[in-house]
């Protein structure tokens, strides 16, 4: 077999080998993409990059949906918008995202009533580059597993989150888990800012 028909196969083969999805400590990706998001202006489609909550010190929240005009999809995403405003007071925020086009999120936005009025920008890999990069793209539909990722103010992923297509996400456990991230301490199973943390009840034992 000549050289350049190997180097063929295994280019193909390359392309066909299921990158693992990002864990905690990996960065996330550079990327500009575009993305639909209301400004005082109304709705525009704008470009968005990596830095969207770094540049401001704050931590990111981007969480992804398989595809448009779905089902369960708008309950999640009208769910994050309706807590932005929490994420905001733990100075994070969020972008959601699918691998649509930017102008099928602002047909679906104009068709949604719940999605009307998003103050999250619906980003859109139409390349699918981002979520191949970051390990999130299913392999047979082309489309982004229901992914979320929680991510420092230096870009370092905390927390990774992936649900089955066909399960809704719990938004109040990522805002508990970010909670419990912000703290830099041990904290319990399940616990919550009305509790204190392991680190704080150890050092009331023992001292320090």
């Amino acid at each position: 077999m000549c050289n350049s028909v190997k180097k063929l196969i295994n280019g193909q083969q390359g392309q066909l080998i299921q990158k693992g999805i990002l864990s905690i400590g990996d960065k996330l990706p550079d990327f500009v993409k575009k993305a639909v998001l209301t400004t005082p202006e109304g709705i525009q489609i704008t470009d968005i990059n990596q830095c969207y909550g770094s540049d401001s010190a704050k931590w990111t929240i981007l969480f992804w949906w398989p595809k448009d005009f779905t089902f369960v999809c708008p309950t999640e995403i009208i769910e994050f918008d309706h807590k932005s405003p929490e994420f905001e007071n733990r100075n994070a925020v969020v972008i959601g995202a699918s691998t649509d086009t930017e102008y099928v999120h602002l047909a679906w936005r104009q068709q949604h009533p719940g999605l009307a009025d998003l103050r999250i920008p619906m980003l859109a890999d139409t390349s699918k580059s981002l979520a191949g990069e970051m390990g999130i793209l299913d392999e047979q539909e082309r489309v982004a597993y229901r992914a979320t990722f929680i991510i420092d103010p230096k870009g370092i992923i905390q927390w990774v989150a992936v649900y089955p297509m066909n399960v809704g996400r719990n938004v109040d456990e990522v805002i508990r888990v970010l909670d419990a991230l912000q703290t830099e301490e041990l904290t319990a199973c399940g616990w919550t800012p009305s509790q204190s943390t392991l680190t704080a009840q150890m050092k009331g034992k023992y001292g320090g």
